[in-house]
């Protein structure tokens, strides 16, 4: 009698499983649900609504800048740093989401690696604003440094230029240099090439 008891649960179990995994993959192709911009939204089964643990469905921004690319600083000649002179070359990555990731190629102990976000302007111009913790050589911290980018993407989505300025704080918040001149970026594909030079 409890074998039987214990079986039947166990093929109620797998219906109910079986049952949840058909609306899943009805609901997974459904692109009806979703909408341009960055969203979530909440999914609903049988008519009532998930609790905290409700599986959101996260669309895309469609922005053509969202991607990996290569990217270019160049100085204006500010702050006593010659007029053209490569103040960082890096790879960014724009993400859906608004947010962005550089990794730079400033020595590691320094701070390679800053966060930042990003904006839609109009058309194609975008504005960024990121931060990055900036230690001495002998790993001594700092301060933050902001960098902030207005640029324009080509009409093909290549490519983009514009303009940044770098601010390096200390400890306190007092500017310790501030740098203007010009970024360029090209964009990186799952095609490009296995060597990209620096």
């Amino acid at each position: 009698m409890q074998t039987r008891f214990k079986t039947n649960i166990m093929i109620a179990a797998v219906v109910a499983v079986c049952a949840l995994a058909v609306q899943a993959n009805a609901e997974c192709g459904d692109i009806s649900r979703l909408r341009f911009g960055v969203s979530l939204q909440r999914q609903s089964w049988n008519g009532s609504q998930f609790g905290p643990g409700a599986l959101l469905l996260a669309s895309a921004s469609g922005e053509p800048i969202v991607g990996f690319w290569r990217v270019t600083f160049t100085s204006e000649g500010t702050t006593g740093i010659p007029d053209g002179t490569i103040i960082d070359q890096a790879f960014a990555q724009w993400h859906s989401d608004g947010t962005e990731i550089m990794n730079s190629s400033r020595p590691p102990v320094t701070q390679s690696f800053c966060l930042g976000v990003w904006k839609k302007v109009g058309g194609l111009h975008y504005k960024l604003n990121h931060f990055a913790v900036s230690f001495d050589p002998q790993s001594n911290l700092v301060g933050p440094a902001n960098i902030r980018e207005e640029v324009a993407l080509d009409p093909k989505g290549n490519s983009f230029g514009g303009t940044f300025t770098i601010d390096q704080f200390d400890t306190a918040g007092n500017t310790l240099i501030h740098i203007t001149g010009t970024i360029t970026g090209s964009r990186i594909t799952a095609d490009s090439p296995a060597s990209i030079a620096f």
